[in-house]
């Protein structure tokens, strides 16, 4: 049985060694503007999905708060509150997570004037897409997920459109 767990792991460690360094030649093998534009996807990824997490977990603890007896009128309400709470609060992290992380750029009030801009449309977006969930019949639980699918995209492309002019 030892023998068989030891291969197990050495087998899955030498496949993963070998998808590491394709990984590896395929990124070496990218222009320098190529390999920042990856890099930058992939610290957007990072940044938004803590921001989304920080988002869907304050959400997530304020709608357990008010709880499942209220009318749907009333659910949908306090959703759209307890979104909008989690909004802000990840909205602060993503300013400064996307300012000096993601684009690594220097915060100043036109670009704060535009990253303001974008997630206000973006908010906008996620209130309405959030409700139409709801609407449909999607519960107050799982509306947000549909909700981040249509809106992370529109949102990378606004935050990079403002943050890099």
């Amino acid at each position: 049985c030892w023998t068989l767990l030891t291969r197990a792991i050495t087998n899955h460690s030498t496949t993963f060694k070998k998808r590491q360094m394709k990984v590896k030649r395929i990124i070496d093998g990218l222009s320098d503007g190529r390999r920042a534009q990856l890099g930058e996807i992939v610290r957007f990824g990072v940044v938004g999905a803590t921001a989304t997490l920080l988002q869907y977990g304050i959400y997530w603890l304020l709608i357990q708060l008010v709880g499942d007896g209220l009318p749907p009128a009333r659910q949908h309400f306090w959703s759209t509150v307890a979104m909008s709470v989690g909004y802000a609060v990840s909205f602060v992290f993503n300013f400064f997570a996307s300012t000096r992380f993601t684009f690594r750029v220097k915060a100043n009030a036109r670009k704060g004037a535009g990253f303001l801009f974008s997630h206000v449309v973006n908010y906008f977006l996620q209130m309405v897409t959030l409700n139409l969930f709801l609407w449909l019949g999607v519960s107050r639980t799982l509306a947000p997920i549909p909700m981040f699918c249509v809106c992370v995209p529109v949102n990378f492309l606004l935050v990079r459109f403002f943050l890099k002019r």
